[in-house]
């Protein structure tokens, strides 16, 4: 690994590392994420992958310690399902609390389109599916 000696070089990444820092300070917690989602439903899904993004940058498990308040069926089982995928994805271990959020009532396909629930079945990664949630296998992908 190169090492940075120049003043210049050091300045540069000090100052990237307090710039992630600041960023870190401002990322959205879940429970955030939640209180906007619940506020503005018809956007939920710029809230959801806003935080989807911002964990998988900076990877911080304090923004999913505190376990949400179950309000919100499909919110809820959506969520919990996000971050149970989420940290399976990155490694880390999830919080005990997601094992709490419970499946939803009725099977809540996302999409809301008909045709895509037999795909949706089949492709929705377990978190979810075990929560009765179903999605096609790109739904927290990004280009």
């Amino acid at each position: 690994m190169i090492q940075c000696r120049s003043f210049e070089c050091q300045q540069r990444n000090y100052t990237r590392k307090i710039q992630t820092a600041i960023h870190a300070l401002k990322m959205s917690t879940l429970q955030e994420t939640k209180q906007q989602i619940v506020a503005d439903p018809k956007n939920w899904a710029a809230y959801l992958m806003d935080f989807v993004d911002d964990f998988r940058y900076y990877k911080n498990a304090s923004a999913i310690a505190e376990p949400l308040q179950l309000t919100n069926e499909r919110w809820d089982a959506l969520l919990a399902s996000t971050v149970e995928y989420l940290c399976d994805e990155i490694g880390i271990e999830s919080p005990e609390w997601l094992q709490k959020v419970p499946a939803c009532k009725t099977p809540w396909f996302v999409s809301g389109m008909e045709n895509l629930k037999a795909i949706a079945l089949v492709e929705s990664p377990l978190p979810f599916h075990r929560r009765k949630i179903f999605v096609l296998e790109n739904f927290l992908s990004r280009v």
